[in-house]
């Protein structure tokens, strides 16, 4: 059985709306004190809309840290005071201009597990009713329908990179909805 390394101490050093960046000293199995640095997440999500169609939202996007354009499912951080749900329907609407009638829950995985904490939680909907697009201030979007294959074809090529994505689509796939 491997050990479970103990927090000795924690720190948070920045904060911002999004995350928090900490540094904690952690005991090793060594029994040596190490440092860990990390961000520190409430979370986030991913939703993959179904239109009636077949097809499939996506949002093309610039994505500033890799100073180029990413094909992504509407995503993103969970806002302070949302739950999972409530935060999967404000990015759709924000990002796409769709409101989803029905979500459910397709399952969870660590975007990054060793640099932040950040769980994401992925949703499905297929019962979409068109609203306006409010994005953040920060953000542009271009809105995409693509069909399954189309997809496929974008990560092959490589022009679907994004990872949350590519997790979101792998639970999808392996979903009673593909």
């Amino acid at each position: 059985m491997l050990t479970q390394l103990q927090r000795v101490s924690t720190e948070t050093r920045f904060t911002n709306p999004y995350w928090e960046y900490c540094f904690d000293r952690y005991r090793m199995p060594s029994g040596a004190v190490g440092e860990y640095h990390y961000v520190h997440s409430r979370g986030s999500t991913v939703v993959i809309p179904q239109m009636p169609d077949g097809t499939f939202i996506l949002v093309r996007q610039f994505r500033y840290l890799l100073q180029r354009e990413s094909l992504e499912f509407p995503c993103g951080g969970i806002k302070h005071g949302l739950s999972t749900e409530e935060n999967a329907r404000q990015e759709l609407l924000e990002e796409t201009g769709y409101k989803a009638d029905n979500l459910v829950q397709l399952g969870e995985f660590a975007p990054c597990n060793g640099i932040t904490d950040e769980m994401c939680t992925v949703y499905f909907s297929n019962a979409l009713t068109q609203q306006a697009p409010a994005p953040d201030d920060s953000e542009e979007f271009e809105i995409l329908y693509l069909t399954k294959h189309q997809i496929t074809t974008y990560i092959q090529r490589g022009e679907l990179w994004d990872g949350m994505t590519l997790a979101a689509w792998t639970l999808y796939l392996s979903s009673d909805f593909s």
